[in-house]
């Protein structure tokens, strides 16, 4: 279901030309009403003299599907949305714009732009986005007489600070390891694993990725860490909020959940520990504007691009709490220096970008199906079902079948 929402409204002339109507593609939610707001208070007035007209088309369901739809039709808006776990399948279509020597890339974090390059060509930019950290419960960690996790962790000394906080109580535990590579892969990458060879392919009996699986769900086998469905909860974030874990790996998205559901637990955020690799791993999470290539009004598209992503429009996205800005030059924002934990935990987010081995939470051209045999093979491995060898071994099977299915 497509819904157009109207945000800009340039009904005039400027230098003779008839105003340009720009069409976005979108997130249903709340981003409609966010970019009416950013449009209203920011830069709406800065386009409307321009001559330029914003449309906002929410893709209710299933996004990406709706816009696969819209650029093989040749329906698709002159702005839309590009997911990072499905840009190179849509970078693929030949229906987005590069965006080399049109956009200044140079002023977003390179990991980012990275995310969004195929082919050493840029497709790409990044509206916002999100990485890991490490979400400590201050209260338990004091109340078991442990240093809270901080920077300089490593794996070892991670593992046993949260082993410090799960022999306070049966009922508590040092951490929530959910079953799904949206939070196990960025240790896997911290053991030096890579998700894809030269040749598009991936090794899930790299000894790097086994010595991940073989930590993770040790500390599972131990009753350190527990899944969350084992305490009644759908996610990491809805244990740390029991007051039950001592950590929590999330990203800025879980503030919000906490300021609402958990408002006295006494919090603080730091980095992911360091793996065997010597480095932290981590994913961006993230959404990019793409510029349609078929687009009548590609210089105007282009503008409202620039605007969206400009300074002033992520200063005011930062300041209301709302994402992680995708430019560099925010990184000395007084916002991040402020040391209240909201501020502490976005800061952290945000230099998580550019900290250690950080992918882009995607998938080549094989998609999200790829994941599949990887969370099929933790689930047996977390609820002892299959040894981490022979769970591996068959997950190795059938990943090898989907992405040459793919090819």
């Amino acid at each position: 279901m497509r819904r157009t929402i109207v945000i800009v409204l340039a009904a005039l002339l400027v230098g003779g030309a008839c105003a340009q109507s720009i069409r976005i593609m979108g997130y249903g939610g709340q981003d409609p009403a966010i970019l009416v707001r950013l449009l209203d208070e920011v830069i709406g007035a800065e386009l409307a003299a321009e001559g330029i007209t914003v449309t906002y088309e929410p893709l209710e369901g299933d996004f990406n599907a709706a816009l696969f739809n819209a650029l093989s039709a040749g329906t698709a808006g002159d702005l839309f949305y590009i997911p990072v776990e499905t840009a190179p399948g849509i970078i693929a279509t030949g229906k987005v714009l590069p965006l080399d020597g049109l956009v200044d890339t140079s002023a977003f974090i390179d990991s980012l732009i990275e995310a969004y390059t195929v082919d050493g060509q840029v497709y790409g930019i990044a509206k916002d986005f999100n990485t890991l950290a490490v979400h400590y419960n201050i209260d338990l960690f004091e109340e078991a007489g442990v240093e809270v996790p901080n920077e300089t962790d490593t794996w070892t000394t991670f593992a046993d600070k949260l082993r410090g906080v799960a022999a306070l109580d049966d009922e508590v535990y040092g951490a929530c390891f959910p079953a799904g590579y949206d939070r196990f892969g960025a240790f896997a990458y911290a053991a030096g694993w890579s998700p894809f060879d030269a040749d598009g392919a991936s090794n899930l009996l790299d000894p790097a990725f086994v010595e991940a699986v073989t930590w993770y769900a040790d500390l599972v086998a131990e009753g350190v860490a527990i899944q969350p469905s084992d305490i009644g909860q759908g996610w990491t974030g809805g244990c740390f909020a029991t007051d039950q874990v001592g950590v929590a790996f999330e990203g800025a998205w879980i503030l919000g959940f906490l300021r609402n559901e958990a408002p006295n637990l006494q919090y603080g955020t730091t980095f992911m520990p360091i793996g065997p690799s010597g480095e932290r791993g981590n994913f961006l999470f993230t959404v990019a504007y793409g510029v349609n290539v078929d687009s009548p009004n590609r210089d105007a598209a282009l503008r409202v691009l620039e605007a969206l992503t400009s300074p002033a429009a992520q200063q005011w996205v930062l300041e209301q709490g709302l994402a992680i800005p995708s430019r560099t030059e925010l990184s000395n924002n007084a916002f991040f220096l402020q040391d209240d934990p909201e501020a502490v935990a976005n800061r952290v987010v945000f230099e998580g970008a550019a900290d250690g081995r950080v992918y882009g939470f995607q998938f080549g051209a094989v998609g999200t199906d790829w994941m599949t045999p990887i969370n099929s093979a933790l689930v047996e491995i977390l609820t002892g079902q299959v040894g981490v060898d022979a769970a591996l071994t068959d997950a190795q099977t059938d990943l090898d079948a989907i992405i040459e299915r793919a090819r």
